[in-house]
């Protein structure tokens, strides 16, 4: 299960199951969630930072948002109380970007039972459920990574050399805006365009008005316009690897597999050796 309704979380937690609520509340204009998060959240609920819990900036060539290591992850998890078995809801505020993150680094970790929930904050505070401002310390969890290499972890992950293969030999999927992909604008990284046969699936796209992902069929479709109809071998990047898992997930909601390239566009951008193609993507 990829998604948690606010009724179901709220059911969740007053059944006394083991449930840990992660805040991972992050956007590209405002990166610290922390003040958001003190000033309301879901209760019970311990505030992920995305820059430097869910990313290690140490890591040279891997892009804006390095993946940390699972020592690190480890260490984190245990930090925010989660122990093996657990159910964990991870939940943003912005366009399911820090929980969709969260989601894939703990499931590429070998947790088995992972939630985003479905709206965001927005979602349970549209329903009349609880938000407080109470800041609690968890007691030290006690969880035990299955997989610490995310190269070789539960989900499938791409290099810059398997994302141009991809994009050559199956459907690589770009999740940034179009006029990024299309190269008339890039506002963070330092060259504009797209992976040369990329084909442009904004993370938006996948998302009703509400914050909430689209009806399983919905995305389906949305997915076998750009060619991935989960038969043949499709991924996905964008701008650092964080919306990208975005489509990750809702292509989970949607009964496909999809691979990660963590490094994103950022990375790729960053070698002068590679490729890029501006406008829009052609048959």
């Amino acid at each position: 299960m990829t998604l948690v309704s606010p009724e179901e979380l709220a059911e969740l937690l007053a059944s006394g199951t083991s449930v840990r609520v992660l805040d991972v509340r992050w956007s590209l204009a405002e990166p610290d969630g922390h003040a958001a998060f003190e000033s309301g959240h879901i209760p019970g609920a311990v505030y992920v930072d995305l820059e430097t819990d869910l990313s290690d900036h140490t890591v040279p060539g891997r892009g804006r948002h390095p993946l940390p290591s699972g020592d690190a992850l480890e260490a984190s998890l245990r930090r925010w109380g989660v122990d093996d078995g657990d159910t964990v809801v991870v939940y943003d505020d912005w366009n399911r970007a820090g929980s969709s993150r969260a989601w894939w680094m703990l499931r590429a970790a070998g947790l088995g039972d992972v939630r985003i929930l479905d709206g965001g904050l927005g979602a349970w505070r549209a329903l009349g459920k609880p938000v407080g401002t109470e800041v609690e310390s968890p007691r030290p969890g006690s969880i035990t990574l299955v997989h610490r290499n995310f190269d070789a972890g539960a989900l499938a992950t791409l290099t810059a050399a398997d994302a141009a293969e991809l994009a050559r030999d199956g459907v690589l999927l770009d999740a940034r805006a179009p006029e990024r992909f299309r190269g008339e604008i890039e506002p963070i990284d330092p060259v504009a365009g797209h992976i040369p046969g990329a084909v442009n699936l904004p993370s938006t796209a996948l998302l009703g008005p509400d914050g909430r992902f689209a009806p399983a069929d919905d995305l389906r479709a949305l997915f076998a316009a750009r060619g991935v109809d989960g038969g043949n071998e499709a991924g996905a990047y964008c701008g650092s690897g964080v919306t990208a898992a975005v489509v990750v997930a809702a292509a989970e909601v949607a009964g496909i597999d999809l691979a990660l390239f963590p490094g994103s566009w950022s990375q790729w951008s960053s070698d002068p050796a590679n490729p890029v193609e501006t406008g829009p993507a052609t048959d």
